[in-house]
């Protein structure tokens, strides 16, 4: 049986034991419906945040998670490079003239430009739906309802950083800002966005690759918002197409589509500067409405990464097999 099969069959057997976990803030619970919060300067504090945190800002602790999700994300990009969608990506690159450029495409000796690595890699990452998940926080989330945070960031920070060559350090920093914005929007919208059919991967995803990109960029705060704004109206992804190959493209298309954000951001482009929190914006669109003390205060404060924690699909031997399994293990 081959392993996306044999994955499938656990994350079943396991299913109501993951969607019985709740979260500990009773205070943090979206709204589900009435009035839309009246609420200004939320996307400008997102912004600000990542404009303005420093590496020395993340504790050791949340660094060295992180590096366990980043080096989770690089084994699974190996190994979703032999997935069915890996010889597919390259066809696509070549029909539109792209398979070549400076960035990797992991598992293989082709490279191109940035935002196509970002999508292949990120498609990859994805493939076997074996890639870390967020963790909630309020009671009303259950498993599902949230992001797989690296596939979404992790590429397109590779992708930029192989671009302009950065440190180690500036990848750790700008992988930690864009994992928990997008985590923070994940928890602060309301549970219909999910229920009602949307991939929250895919929604959520495109804030933390463009967050991540920003920072890698040195934008000020005017370009970051931008930046949001852009990403905004390409946030995408619809749980129908769950269990076909376009599950994994949406959560490429969340890398692809921050760093095609802040590419575009950068050269000039404008976009609204309250795409979160506007009548007409993400949440209210997306979600019909959101818990802004999900958010608001508490970027970094505390790191999602601590709390309540990103959980990893840890291998588990049984016998000669080796099975994959979805458990929720808080790290």
């Amino acid at each position: 049986m081959i392993r996306r099969e044999f994955g499938k069959i656990c994350f079943g057997t396991l299913g109501s034991a993951l969607i019985s976990r709740e979260g500990t803030a009773a205070d943090s619970s979206p709204h589900g419906g009435g009035e839309f919060p009246d609420v200004h300067g939320l996307t400008e504090y997102v912004a600000k945040f990542v404009v303005q945190t420093g590496y020395d800002a993340i504790p050791q602790a949340v660094v060295e998670l992180g590096k366990k999700s980043i080096l989770d994300g690089f084994g699974l990009a190996l190994a979703g490079a032999r997935a069915e969608t890996g010889p597919l990506c390259l066809k696509y690159l070549n029909t539109i003239g792209v398979l070549q450029g400076g960035a990797t495409i992991i598992g293989t000796s082709h490279r191109t430009a940035p935002q196509f690595a970002a999508l292949v890699n990120g498609i990859s990452i994805h493939a076997d739906d074996f890639d870390d998940t967020q963790l909630a926080v309020a009671k009303d989330r259950v498993y599902g309802l949230l992001v797989h945070p690296t596939v979404a960031v992790l590429p397109a920070v590779f992708a930029l950083g192989q671009q302009l060559r950065i440190s180690g350090k500036d990848l750790l920093l700008a992988y930690h800002l864009g994992v928990e914005v997008e985590c923070k929007i994940a928890e602060a919208i309301a549970p219909r966005h999910y229920e009602d059919g949307f991939h929250s991967t895919g929604t959520c995803g495109p804030f933390g690759s463009a967050s991540a990109c920003a920072k890698l960029l040195r934008f000020d705060l005017g370009k970051t918002l931008h930046a949001f704004g852009i990403a905004g109206s390409q946030s995408a992804g619809l749980r129908e197409n769950f269990g076909t190959m376009t599950k994994p493209f949406q959560a490429g298309h969340a890398a692809e589509s921050g760093l095609r954000s802040a590419y575009l951001a950068d050269i000039g482009w404008t976009a609204a500067q309250q795409i979160l929190e506007a009548q007409r914006g993400f949440f209210h669109a997306a979600g019909g409405s959101f818990d802004p003390g999900a958010i608001f205060g508490k970027l970094g404060s505390p790191w999602c990464f601590a709390t309540p924690g990103i959980s990893l699909k840890p291998l588990v031997p049984l016998g000669r097999q080796t099975l994959l399994c979805k458990l929720q293990v808080s790290l």
